[in-house]
């Protein structure tokens, strides 16, 4: 898969951020980084803004131990912080922040290594924090919190009573549990009212936190088992539904004056076929009523009320939304184990190939088909079915137009993954139901109200409009004067658009805005007038983006802009508006060599605060407003980076075997020396160039190198673009990675001697093939490569179920053809074939559990050059996918990786694994990470 580029604004500091640096210690006492570095270099996962712009709330953890939550005092610069804590969550009146507090890592350790059991384990803790006094207000055990959506002046938390559970007497007393339920609080954030219900099983807030409703299975006779609402401001507890059963998927009204859940009131466990039923209670009613169950008549025969379906209230209350789902079909119950007959039939027309229904297996059991309940005349339609399945809600449920796509008709399609769809949309006031589009190869999308449809057709690479009230389809561009499609995509296959910014009005004089490569233009979705471009990026070859200001906000923000250069690959701002004649215009604001998120703004003030980055600078936390006059640095999350070696980046330009030009990143150690001849390792996967600034944290690695680590021991590192053609693939590397390093060591400071190459999943491919057409690498690693097309042409990606045919014929393969009718470049791309010319030390990792390359490649290479006597060694982390995720197997593999390139690159020892191998008996027991000495 390709890596996703990392989204960039900019902006520019002032020299009092600068100053708040890390000094710089002296060269000679900095030191190398280690694999021992990184568990204490930190991150910061978490990070908002109160709506008034006077705090910034942001978690700053370390890569493996206990982290905090800082809070930071805009107008004072100063700051507090509570250890361990997470999830953080401001209230709107800006007055409390609300999270977790972890327990201590250290002692969850040692209570698993003495064998506790999970009850007996230390629990979080919740934090209440006031914003303006820094009083911190602690409650132990937690189980479970929420807060409304908006204006939060309440907490509902469940607590376990750990005390009182130990002392009761086995068998004496109901006991909390997951099925009992635990005790609910409702408490007031100022901490002077609160209230305890018992044994509670789940709970909600309404939107604007009026009330909340919640489901128990009972005390005593004052609370009995059921379904209540309790009014926060009146202190009013109101009966829902009282009898046994369980209940669940509560909601309430957005004025919280009516209820909707879902009861399963058969209190047989051992029923395999469970009958739930959707209720429904509005304020007056003494006792909610059940309006669907499994008699209903709206859908098609044997459905049933789906259990997994979250009812929903539209926003004025007058529908009911919730889900259906055929009977489901169950294992008969008397049958031995050794009767069941477990096979597959792989039928040719199967609408899903079974590895697909394997891999989505528990999502279709919970698969649920929208239906909605009128509340004026409490008439049931039901709307998905499953020939047109898919049917999206707006966020806010208050259009009365739904769009409804299916790709049922082509879903036998498997070797094309650029699935097509039919587009409908249904109107719930009449329950009509019309098609506006047919094979459609896009993602159509309805405009906040309603009044349109767009989307982008691959097939014609041009935007459409459709208008729902005058059931008119208009094509938007044409690529004539500007391209709408992706300019540099080389992949033999169908171009997607630059995407779509929104709209900034869809009702009257409605305006949607579109990206080309460069710049933001507004189209009237009839054309009725000519397009407008609003900025004016392309004379530089600067891309300008629209910043989401506003996310509550159904329309598009263009008061900012992000600006990133195509050449310098420099970020900024600018601001963008219409100006006293009319015309829109951009005013520069910011422009800088480095990497800026989107900025977070607070609702109530120009306050905004964001990340800044470049190789050499961590992205910590600034803060300015919409002017961008004055920026002030809010964190320093890594101060402990000064005493290290690092390095710099810069960009470098040649040109392919065959005249194109091409771009790389270059980086060096700190304190370059161009007089000496440095170890110079190549990574490369498609295009890296626009990453130029990008940070990179000492930290073990997934399946890639980390630049810091080798530039801080002495390394060169070379990422290279490549372009590619159809049906070329490997040699398209080869063109365009060879030169690049041949330029290099023509400059003197590269030991042509001593360079590795270094690639993963399709960079892996690219080393796998290499090393079979030059000597120049003196050693090579290649993570999950693919070796042989041919036989992977026909194997599955197990993660999603599909065919990789059309990786092959159609996406990063770029081979532009079946097996059968391009099988010459499929054997000539494939570096199985090519194992004799080897002569380069290779070192792979293919995991076992592999979902997306099938682990087989990596065998079949490994068996040829073993068989070939080639220095080759795999090493494959069980149960480990394409990349590694746990962490103690991504340390080792650093550790593996780098030593290996060491040895060849340095000449280092060689470690024992290296040397002699690790014989099965003693996996896990001796890791063999000695050097052999």
């Amino acid at each position: 898969m390709k890596k996703p580029l990392y989204a960039a604004v900019f902006l520019l500091a002032s020299l009092s951020a600068y100053a708040q640096q890390p000094q710089s210690l002296p060269p000679n006492a900095k030191k190398k980084l280690t694999h021992d570095v990184y568990d204490g270099w930190k991150e910061i996962p978490d990070k908002q803004i109160s709506p008034d712009g006077n705090h910034i709330v942001y978690a700053l953890n370390p890569q493996e131990g206990d982290g905090r939550v800082v809070i930071y005092t805009t107008k004072t610069a100063k700051e507090d912080s509570v250890r361990r804590g997470a999830d953080i969550t401001l209230t709107d009146d800006s007055q409390f922040a609300v999270f977790k507090i972890k327990p201590q890592l250290a002692l969850l350790k040692d209570l698993k290594r003495k064998k506790k059991k999970k009850e007996d384990m230390p629990k979080d803790s919740l934090a209440i924090y006031a914003l303006k006094t820094g009083v911190l207000t602690k409650i132990p055990n937690i189980v479970s919190v929420k807060l409304p959506e908006k204006q939060a002046s309440w907490v509902a938390y469940q607590t376990e009573s750990i005390v009182g559970k130990n002392a009761t007497p086995k068998g004496k007393a109901k006991k909390e549990s997951e099925t009992n339920g635990y005790k609910l609080v409702v408490q007031k954030l100022t901490g002077q009212t609160k209230v305890e219900f018992g044994f509670v099983t789940e709970y909600d807030f309404s939107k604007f936190g009026q009330k909340i409703v919640f489901s128990t299975t009972g005390n005593d006779s004052t609370l009995l088992s059921g379904v209540y609402v309790y009014d926060v401001a009146t202190g009013n507890l109101q009966s829902v539904f009282q009898e046994k059963g369980k209940f669940k998927k509560l909601s309430l009204s957005q004025d919280a004056n009516q209820v909707a859940f879902i009861a399963d009131l058969d209190t047989n466990a051992k029923t395999l076929v469970r009958l739930p039923k959707l209720f429904y209670w509005k304020s007056g009613m003494t006792t909610a009523q059940k309006v669907v169950d499994e008699s209903q008549s709206f859908a098609p025969a044997g459905w049933l009320l789906s259990e997994n379906y979250q009812p929903k209230f539209s926003k004025n209350g007058q529908r009911l939304f919730f889900g259906t789902n055929p009977r489901p079909i169950v294992q008969d119950t008397s049958l031995l184990a050794e009767e069941i007959v477990n096979v597959e039939v792989w039928h040719w027309q199967d609408k899903k190939l079974q590895t697909q229904q394997k891999v989505t297996l528990e999502e279709d059991k919970k698969r649920s088909y929208l239906a909605y309940l009128n509340l004026i005349d409490m008439k049931v339609t039901q709307i998905g079915t499953k020939d047109i399945p898919q049917v999206s809600l707006d966020k806010e449920i208050a259009n009365d137009i739904l769009l409804m796509t299916t790709d049922v008709p082509y879903s036998q399609e498997h070797w094309d993954w650029n699935t097509k769809r039919d587009v409908y949309l249904f109107n719930l006031n009449d329950g009509s139901k019309k098609q506006i589009a047919k094979a459609l190869q896009g993602m159509p999308s309805l405009s906040p109200n309603a009044n349109f449809v767009t989307w982008w057709s691959l097939s014609d690479t041009a935007w459409f409009s459709y208008s729902v009230k005058m059931d008119k389809l208009v094509k938007l561009t044409d690529n004539k004067a500007i391209k709408w499609y992706e300019e540099d995509d080389d992949h033999p296959d169908l171009p997607p658009s630059y995407g779509m910014a929104g709209w900034l009005n869809d009702q009257e004089k409605p305006l949607l805005a579109l990206y080309e490569r460069f710049d933001i233009w507004l189209f009237d979705p009839f054309l009725a007038s000519k397009p407008v471009q609003a900025t004016l990026g392309r004379l530089s070859k600067t891309r300008m983006r629209a910043v989401n200001l506003d996310t509550d906000s159904k329309f598009v923000d263009l008061r900012l802009v992000t600006t990133f250069n195509e050449t310098t690959k420099s970020e900024g701002y600018a601001k963008l508006g219409v100006n006293a004649k009319g015309v829109w215009e951009t005013k520069k604001l910011v422009e800088e060599a480095c990497m800026f998120s989107n900025p977070i703004k607070a609702k109530q003030s120009d306050k905004i605060i964001f990340t800044k980055q470049n190789f050499q600078q961590f992205p910590n936390i600034y803060l300015s407003d919409l002017s961008y006059k004055t920026v002030q640095k809010v964190s320093e999350a890594n101060p402990q980076q000064a005493e290290y070696l690092w390095g710099t980046v810069e960009l470098v330009n040649w040109q392919s075997i065959d005249n194109k030009p091409l771009q790389g990143l270059l980086y060096k150690p700190e304190n370059f020396d161009a007089n000496k001849k440095y170890p110079m390792i190549v990574y490369y996967y498609e295009r890296n160039s626009d990453n130029l600034h990008n940070h990179i944290v000492p930290a073990p690695i997934r399946s890639y190198i980390n630049y810091s680590y080798f530039t801080s021991n002495g390394y060169i590192v070379f990422v290279p673009d490549i372009i590619y053609t159809v049906g070329e693939p490997g040699k398209n590397a080869y063109n365009c990675i060879i030169p690049g390093v041949e330029k290099l060591t023509s400059q003197g400071f590269v030991n042509k001697d001593r360079i590795g190459i270094s690639g993963h999943s399709w960079g892996g491919y690219q080393t796998a093939y290499l090393v079979t057409q030059t000597n120049i690498f003196r050693a090579a690693e290649a993570g999950a490569p693919v070796s042989n097309m041919t036989s992977a042409y026909g194997g599955i990606r197990w993660d999603s179920g599909l065919l990789r045919q059309a990786q092959y014929e159609r996406t990063q393969s770029r081979i532009g053809g079946t097996l059968w009718e391009k099988f010459d470049k499929y054997v000539e791309n494939s570096p199985l074939f090519f194992a004799p010319k080897v002569q380069t030390p290779l070192l792979m990792m293919h995991n076992d559990d592999d979902g997306a390359v099938p682990w087989y490649q990596g065998i079949e290479y490994y068996a040829a050059l073993k068989r070939l006597n080639k220095p080759v060694w795999m090493l494959n982390y069980n149960g480990e996918k394409h990349g590694l995720t746990l962490r103690k197997n991504r340390k080792d593999f650093a550790k593996r990786m780098y030593q290996f390139f060491d040895h060849y690159l340095k000449d280092a020892p060689a470690p024992l694994w290296m040397t002699e191998g690790l014989p099965m008996i003693e996996k896990g027991i001796n890791q063999k990470l000695e050097l052999n000495k």
